[in-house]
């Protein structure tokens, strides 16, 4: 039994953050219905396809009972209050105010259900000047000063390279719904949880703009000590074009690294120094990792106490040992699953459920 068995969750959400919220709490047990359209969640139909069905919908909705309703419709809206009438969490995904015009808003719901959590997940959250406004991922982490540091050399900001608003959302919503849980427990009454994708980013921002979130100057990734501007927390090409990084600034990586390469001389200026007085290490580091190629330094290294790491791509990434040592790549029936992160001693060991087909449970 996983430590949410007997916990029902009315899944009306698509895409990523409300699916991921749902899918941790499945892999560790709770019922979850996941309430879809006739043309289902369109995460469905996102290439690429495996065993018959999308690898993002399946990673993402494994181990979920699928039913079709349309709540237009007197039919559609009985079915869901049926499975609302012993649910414990409640989720929706949809723009503000859209439940509400259903009928199923957090005042009538909870007016039926006393008990139940219910979390509403949107990009800007249910109030405020922005919470009509469209936006996906990017667009969040635009508009909470992210994408300004996520940029290239020539300070163009890139299209990032995880949904991390969406991800920080589902995590967020997770830790709350849990949290409402719990309180239900002491208290005997279930809570509403207004999570927004923007809300959920801006944490996310204490250890790189704390001079901005004192009313001064915002950060640039290329002078700030975690964005590019220290030399031992960096990106260096190596002689065959591939990258490796130096990930930790710590004065025994720094030692450790610049007296193995001759250069104890630098030691002071990679420990101390700040933000663009490290321009002459990064430039003998740059110069050095140059010399060689990624697989040979990451050779060279392997018996050294450095924070270093070689730039993968993902299929090699999940090709690395560790992975399979850790378990967090299962495969099952021909379909390929992320195991969940969470696990916790006392487990038996993971195996994925399969995803629903749509409508397969009503």
């Amino acid at each position: 039994m996983g430590k949410l068995s007997g916990i029902k969750v009315v899944d009306l959400s698509q895409f990523l953050p409300g699916p991921m919220l749902s899918v941790m709490m499945a892999d560790h047990g709770a019922e979850v219905v996941k309430v879809e359209p006739a043309a289902g969640d369109p995460a469905r139909d996102q290439a690429p396809f495996e065993a018959g069905q999308s690898i993002w919908f399946r990673n993402l909705n494994r181990g979920k009972k699928s039913v079709v309703l349309d709540l237009k419709s007197d039919a559609g809206r009985e079915a869901l209050w049926a499975l609302i009438a012993d649910a414990d969490v409640f989720i929706e995904g949809f723009r503000p105010g859209v439940t509400a015009r259903l009928g199923f808003g957090y005042d009538a719901v909870s007016a039926r259900n006393p008990r139940i959590v219910y979390c509403s997940i949107s990009a800007f959250g249910q109030q405020g000047a922005l919470a009509h406004h469209p936006a996906h991922d990017m667009a969040v982490q635009a508009m909470a000063g992210f994408l300004s540091v996520n940029d290239g050399p020539d300070g163009m900001p890139v299209v990032p390279g995880a949904p991390s608003a969406d991800m920080a959302a589902g995590l967020t919503a997770l830790s709350a719904v849990l949290m409402g849980l719990i309180g239900r427990d002491r208290t005997g009454r279930g809570d509403y949880v207004d999570i927004a994708m923007f809300d959920a980013m801006i944490p996310w921002c204490a250890h790189i703009a704390g001079a901005a979130i004192g009313g001064g100057d915002p950060p640039r990734s290329d002078s700030q000590r975690s964005l590019g501007g220290a030399a031992f927390y960096n990106v260096y090409e190596t002689a065959d074009g591939r990258h490796v990084v130096l990930g930790g600034r710590e004065l025994k990586f720094v030692a450790n690294l610049l007296n193995a390469l001759g250069r104890p001389d630098l030691v002071a200026l990679g420990a101390e120094a700040p933000g663009e007085a490290q321009a002459p290490l990064i430039a003998f580091l740059r110069e050095t990792f140059r010399t060689r190629s990624r697989d040979q330094w990451v050779a060279w290294f392997a018996d050294k106490d450095v924070a270093f790491s070689p730039v993968l791509d993902f299929r090699e990434a999940l090709a690395e040992p560790h992975v399979a040592e850790r378990g967090l790549v299962v495969e099952m029936g021909g379909a390929h699953h992320i195991a969940p992160p969470i696990r916790f001693a006392g487990d038996a060991p993971w195996a994925p459920r399969p995803a629903p087909e749509l409508g397969a449970d009503g």
